[in-house]
């Protein structure tokens, strides 16, 4: 049955991710922590199936004020296939070099802001843009991605650099450079991609990681709680605390 393949293959990457990266992860964790610590932001940018593990951080249940999503609406798969906004844009855009750069202006930055980056392969232009910016403003840049798998690989930005050789922490999600990983009869391309489930797991283990490195140091977190718990009547409060929070922080972004 090709779902257990699917599932099989999937375990397999987390387990590859638990054995390899658990160090990587905790010097990421600490770069970001030492930025929410100090009343900065972790920025954090994706293309494409790169901007789910973005929307999975925050805002959501379990999330917490310091993460800010800087997501890009053509660089999405959020919009039409087709037609206005559609793949084939999407595909020449992510390619584009400058872009990135122009990204960067919509915005204010720390030098003590921490750069989070999510890319599969680590080649196109619009990430390794914002990693170099990112460099020249002073901010540490985090990579999550295939690196290993990149390696060898030729970068579509002049610079001559794939985003892993910018990284000053990389973590390694483990995921083969293909993506798909379960042959299906009669076909050509694999179905059952994996990128995106290493991707949430290295995000929620490094996320996790900065609250207790927080937790640990008597930062107070302000946690986006679940509101729909029976007999919890101070949700809403909670809630209203962590916007109010975010909204002061914004201000400045």
């Amino acid at each position: 049955m090709l779902a257990i393949q699917w599932l099989n293959n999937a375990r397999d990457i987390m387990t590859k991710i638990e054995n390899s990266q658990i160090d990587n992860i905790k010097q990421a964790a600490t770069l970001m922590a030492d930025s929410i610590e100090k009343g900065k932001w972790v920025h954090t940018f994706g293309c494409g199936h790169a901007t789910l593990p973005i929307e999975e951080m925050y805002p959501r249940i379990g999330g917490f004020v310091g993460f800010h999503p800087m997501i890009e609406l053509p660089l999405t798969f959020f919009t039409n296939i087709v037609g206005q906004m559609g793949v084939d844009q999407f595909i020449f855009l992510e390619r584009v070099e400058g872009y990135g750069r122009e990204i960067m202006k919509g915005y204010n930055f720390d030098k003590e802001d921490t750069v989070w980056l999510f890319s599969h392969t680590g080649v196109n232009a619009v990430n390794i843009d914002i990693a170099l910016t990112s460099r020249e403003l002073g901010m540490k840049v985090v990579v999550f991605g295939s690196a290993r798998e990149a390696e060898g690989k030729t970068t579509k930005h002049s610079c001559g650099k794939t985003l892993f050789e910018l990284a000053d922490v990389i973590v390694d999600t483990c995921a083969p450079a293909e993506d798909a990983t379960v042959p299906l009869k009669d076909h050509v391309d694999k179905i059952g991609p994996v990128s995106t489930m290493a991707f949430v797991t290295t995000v929620w283990m490094t996320v996790t990681t900065v609250a207790e490195i927080l937790a640990d140091r008597g930062v107070k977190l302000f946690i986006h709680p679940s509101h729909n718990v029976k007999g919890d009547s101070t949700s809403r409060q909670r809630l209203a605390d962590a916007l109010g929070e975010y909204k002061q922080r914004i201000a400045n972004v």
